[in-house]
């Protein structure tokens, strides 16, 4: 067998008993469950996304779930857990449950969550459907079976909506069913950069953020995180769901969205 083939068995493998581990020891989901907020990582991988950028990205979101801040606001809250699950989507049809739901109440919950994410292979490199990713959320929710006056789907992108549902009416709808839509809007300067579609995809008039507070986010308290570069991300979401957790309103740091 040459080498490679017996590289990729042995990290499929590996990959599988990771997420398998997760699966065993997560503590399972009960129906009607009551935590403080369900919540909906919804990264976006679409093309205009580099493999170093995402690795950026997914590196962020390991390390901001395991920060010890966020198992301090989760300590906080009258149920003292939360329900997560990560979504990376791309295109229109390209969404994926990457992490499933698993209840969050303490530092070896999320150490599990984060190490199950650190596993998984990237899902798409497609173009960018918010409005899809937004339908998908809502559905990942109501799933979910889970019990909570706030219901947060976390968008985090670096471009326009160019393919699927308008993301201002699949937002509209997810608002009208009860949840928040917040939102982090990173500036891809490398796309940016560049001529043509890509730079105008990723750096629209007004800016990114701008883009995300007209379209994207809505619900009570709602607000957009920009950021300007990818390996500011990891600061930025550890701001992000410790606000959307604790109080729901915009970290006193970020720029009002």
């Amino acid at each position: 067998m040459r080498r490679t083939e017996r590289d990729r068995r042995i990290g499929a493998a590996i990959v599988a008993l990771v997420i398998a581990t997760f699966c065993l020891f997560a503590r399972p989901a009960m129906a009607g469950e009551e935590v403080d907020a369900i919540v909906v990582l919804a990264a976006d991988v679409s093309r205009s996304i580099d493999d170093s950028e995402f690795d950026l990205q997914r590196r962020g979101y390991e390390a901001a779930i395991v920060n010890p801040k966020l198992m301090e606001a989760i300590g906080a809250g009258p149920h003292q857990a939360i329900a997560l699950c990560y979504v990376e989507w791309a295109g229109e049809g390209e969404q994926k449950i990457v992490v499933n739901w698993a209840v969050l109440r303490n530092p070896a919950d999320a150490e599990a969550f984060a190490a199950a994410l650190a596993a998984a292979p990237r899902a798409f490199t497609g173009r960018t459907a918010i409005g899809a990713a937004i339908d998908f959320a809502m559905a990942t929710i109501a799933a979910g079976g889970f019990s909570s006056d706030r219901k947060v789907i976390d968008v985090s992108g670096d471009g326009t909506s160019n393919q699927g549902r308008a993301a201002p009416e699949a937002r509209d709808a997810a608002v009208g069913a009860g949840a928040v839509i917040n939102g982090l809007s990173i500036f891809n300067r490398r796309a940016a950069a560049t001529n043509g579609y890509l730079a105008l995809h990723t750096n629209p008039p007004g800016g990114l953020q701008r883009y995300y507070r007209d379209n994207v986010i809505g619900g009570p308290g709602a607000f957009v995180l920009p950021i300007d570069d990818f390996t500011r991300f990891a600061d930025a979401m550890i701001r992000k769901l410790i606000a959307e957790i604790a109080n729901g309103e915009a970290p006193a740091k970020a720029p009002p969205g």
